[in-house]
C-alpha cells in the first residue's frame, strides 16, 4: 500500500470510531460491551491502523493499588505485546496512581 492509501484507510477508521487521532484512546460509554476504543498502528501488521476495543463495560478499573497489581500480573505477557487490547487497557485504564470512582461490581468475589 502506498502512503496516500494508508492515510485514507487510517482516516476512515478514525472517523468511524470518533477518536481524535491515531493511538489516542477514547472512552465509549454508549458501547454495549467495551469500555474504550483506539485506532492503533503500534503492533505488528497494524500499519494501516486497526480498531481495538478494550475493557469490560461492567467492571471497575484502577480502583485500588491491589487491583492494579493483580491486573498487571494477570496480563503481564499480553501487556508486552504492543497494540494488543491488554497493552491499551494497561496504558489507558490501569495507568498511574490515580483511581477511578467506579467501584468493582458486587458479583466480584475478591475484595480489593
Amino acid at each position: 500500500m502506498n502512503r496516500s492509501k494508508l492515510r485514507a484507510s487510517i482516516a476512515s477508521k478514525i472517523k468511524k470510531v470518533g477518536v481524535k487521532g491515531v493511538n489516542k484512546p477514547k472512552l465509549t460509554r454508549s458501547h454495549k460491551t467495551k469500555k474504550a476504543v483506539v485506532v492503533s498502528t503500534l503492533g505488528p501488521g497494524q500499519e494501516s491502523g486497526k480498531i481495538i476495543r478494550f475493557g469490560d463495560q461492567k467492571m471497575g478499573h484502577n480502583y485500588s493499588p491491589e487491583a492494579r497489581k493483580a491486573f498487571k500480573s494477570r496480563h503481564a505477557k499480553n501487556i508486552k505485546r504492543k497494540g494488543s487490547p491488554a497493552y491499551w487497557a494497561n496504558r489507558f485504564l490501569w495507568a498511574g496512581k490515580g483511581g477511578s470512582s467506579k467501584r468493582p461490581p458486587k458479583s466480584q468475589k475478591r475484595k480489593f
